[in-house]
Parts: C-alpha cells; sequence; structure tokens
C-alpha cells in the first residue's frame, strides 16, 4: 500500500477512492462477458452521477440506467441522463407527479409494476396529465424445490396464472403500457457459491442448486416473455446481474442486462467462482490508537452491508495477511481495533479496506478520490456529495 499512501499523503481521512485502471479493466470484463447484449447500469451500485456517466461511455452496448427510486430518477434526469428503468415499484404520488413532468418533455421513464395497485396509481396520475406511462412487468423466477425455496420473495408473479390476472386488471387502464418485462435471477446473480454458507448447504449444494435453478428459470421465463411478447409490443426483456451476466448474455428471450457491484468489484464478489474482477473501490482510515503491540485502532470504519446479518456484511482488508478484526468488536461505530498479524502498524498509520457492498460505501462519503496510472487523478462527487438521500 506505499504507493497509495503516496497518492493519498495529503487527502483527511477516511476517505473513499476509486482505481480507474481497475474499473476500467472490470468495464472490459464486463462488455465481453455481455457480448452483444445491451447493459443497464444499476445506479444502486455506484451512486455517482459522474462516475455513471463515465462508466455508460465506455460500455460497448449501453442500454440505459436502473435507478431504485422515483425520487432518485427524478435527480438523475435533471442532471442531464435518459434512458431510465425503475428498477423497484414506486408509491409515492408525489415522487411520480415529477416524473410525469419529464415525461411530457419525452425523457425515456420506464416503471416497475408487480400488482394491479401500483399500475392503478401511476394510471390515475398519467390520466390527470393526459400521458402515457411505460410499465415493466417484474417477474418472479425464483424455484421451488419444494423442500427449499430458492431465491428472493418481492414479486409475486411467478407463473402463467398470476401473470395473466395481472394482465387482465392492466388492460382496463387506458393510460399505462407494457414495454418491458424484467426477470431477474437472484438466485444466481445475488447467491455468492466459494466459501460462504447458504441455509447450512455448503457451496458444492450452492453450485449444484445454481444450476437446477438455472435451467427451471430459463424455461419459466422464456414461457412468461412469449405469452407478454404475443399481447404487447415489448421494447426490452432485463434480467440478469453481475453475478450472472455471462450466463444471461446467452438466453435468446433476453434483450438487455443489468450490472452494477461488477465496476467496483465489492467485497462479496470475491466469493463467485465465475468473475475475474478487480477490486477497483474502498476506503481509508487512519490509526488513531495504539491498544498493543499487535493491536491498533482506527478512527471510523463502521460500514456494515446491508443484507442478512453476517460477517461477509463487514468490510474486508485490502491487505487480508496483514490484519484482521477483532471478533468480539468487529467494525465499529466511531472506531475500529486491528489486529495487526504481520508487519509493523503505528499512530498516523493509513488501513485500507473494501466495502462488501459497492454503492453503499458512497453513502458514507461526499467524494471518491481517483488514481490512474498510480497518480492522483480528480475527484468523483457522490448522490451524498451532493446533498441527496434517497433510501
Amino acid at each position: 500500500m506505499k504507493h497509495l499512501n503516496e497518492v493519498f499523503a495529503n487527502v483527511e481521512h477516511p476517505f473513499a477512492w476509486i482505481d480507474l485502471n481497475a474499473l476500467q479493466q472490470n468495464i472490459d470484463y464486463v462488455n465481453q462477458a455481455c457480448g452483444e447484449k445491451k447493459i443497464r447500469i444499476a445506479t444502486k451500485s455506484i451512486r455517482s452521477v459522474p462516475l455513471l456517466q463515465y462508466i455508460a461511455k465506455r460500455l460497448t452496448h449501453f442500454a440505459g440506467y436502473m435507478t431504485f427510486t422515483a425520487s432518485e430518477t427524478n435527480y438523475l434526469l435533471e442532471q442531464g441522463l435518459d434512458e431510465l428503468l425503475i428498477g423497484y415499484p414506486v408509491y409515492e404520488r408525489n415522487a411520480i407527479l415529477k416524473l410525469a413532468h419529464w415525461v411530457k418533455r419525452g425523457k425515456s421513464i420506464t416503471f416497475m409494476v408487480d400488482h394491479i395497485q401500483q399500475a392503478q396509481l401511476l394510471n390515475d396520475i398519467a390520466q390527470r396529465d393526459e400521458l402515457q406511462f411505460s410499465i415493466c412487468i417484474d417477474l418472479n423466477v425464483s424455484t421451488d424445490f419444494k423442500v427449499l425455496y430458492f431465491g428472493t420473495k418481492r414479486s409475486p408473479i411467478s407463473n402463467f396464472h398470476s401473470l395473466n390476472e395481472l394482465l387482465q386488471q392492466i388492460d382496463k387502464l387506458q393510460h399505462v403500457t407494457v414495454q418491458g418485462v424484467m426477470g431477474y435471477d437472484a438466485q444466481i446473480a445475488g447467491v455468492t457459491d466459494k466459501t460462504k454458507l447458504y441455509f447450512g448447504a455448503k457451496d458444492a449444494l450452492i453450485s449444484l442448486l445454481k444450476k437446477q435453478s438455472a435451467k427451471t428459470l430459463i424455461k419459466s421465463r422464456q414461457f412468461l416473455v412469449a405469452h407478454l411478447k404475443a399481447m404487447y409490443n415489448i421494447a426490452f426483456v432485463n434480467a440478469g446481474g453481475s453475478g450472472s451476466m455471462a450466463q444471461t448474455a446467452v438466453q435468446k428471450d433476453v434483450t438487455e442486462v443489468t450490472v452494477g457491484s461488477a465496476f467496483f468489484a465489492s467485497a462479496l464478489f470475491d466469493q463467485y467462482k465465475s468473475l475475474s474482477l478487480k477490486p477497483a473501490a474502498g476506503f481509508a482510515l487512519r490509526v488513531t490508537r495504539q491498544f498493543s503491540e499487535n493491536i491498533v485502532v482506527c478512527h471510523g470504519g463502521g460500514y456494515i452491508a446491508s443484507g442478512a446479518s453476517g460477517p461477509d456484511r463487514s468490510p474486508v482488508f485490502m491487505e487480508k495477511d496483514r490484519f484482521s478484526l477483532v471478533p468480539l468488536e468487529g467494525a465499529g461505530e466511531v472506531q475500529t481495533p486491528v489486529i495487526v498479524k504481520k508487519g509493523k502498524t503505528k499512530i498516523g498509520d493509513t488501513v485500507y479496506f473494501r466495502h462488501a457492498k459497492a454503492g453503499e460505501l458512497c453513502e458514507r462519503f461526499l467524494v471518491l478520490h481517483a488514481i490512474e496510472d498510480g497518480l492522483y487523478k480528480e475527484q468523483f462527487q457522490t448522490y451524498r456529495g451532493d446533498g441527496q438521500c434517497f433510501l
């Protein structure tokens, strides 16, 4: 980490950093993995307007952005972005009203729907403003093995009956148009398979479950997509994630793949057998206390990732061979004790970490300090640095 210490010598701690060379390697990997499929950037995994634009310019086949709230979508439109798919149902009337203004101006916004109540609210607002809202149907492609439900419990649209029932209700609405469909394979893209446990199952079983689930979900998604295409002029079929982009890219029914975390290559993605990514972002803490010869204390560090609580949600060290967390304390709210396993570390030194997840890092810092070719390059402002907070 000597070169990083030299580059960031005058930066106040704690700070977040991004390596543009590593980021470019990851972008190249994503372009190759997705082949001819279009790529939609998951904004929740980046949370920085200039970085979203930076990545978009370097994608071979760019589809647009997948946002996570109506308010965030409105903000990105204000910053000049377009082609926005809101990846989750929204039920905030005022935020949707603001988006209606952008639809009138010709911006491309698509809302996610998996229940008639969501579609009804959109229809009511669109009717008031005399316009049409584009909607995307969120399919649940999880696999129910009867003894084990493998996937997420989000959208209730998991079979032909539930889909057809929803479509019959939507057809009665005059101001929403079905233009897209999403079938996110969270049990493939979002479940690690290298070393961690999942409901007590070992990694070999997880790999088997993934393979079996992939076969089932592909057939199910193809059938449901075919039904939708027979009824509507479907503009896109969105699927996949960073953990499944290569597998998803070869599916004929899919037109675009969503990718986010792969760009930063956050720590959770070290646990995927199928990925070859380079850590591109992280944060740095200052050592401010020396408890003993082999235990120092850093100021800050309690940046725990969302999801099911466990050790894999804690930040990880860039130098895993040198440092480890104190098991009974972990990463602390304002201070983090660190076990020094090798070498000497003293007050004033810097310890480098990676967040378990990608975009959540940006909720903690105003800017990402960028390095390129071993030199300090520039700063990328985060949503937080812009004074924004969406979720």
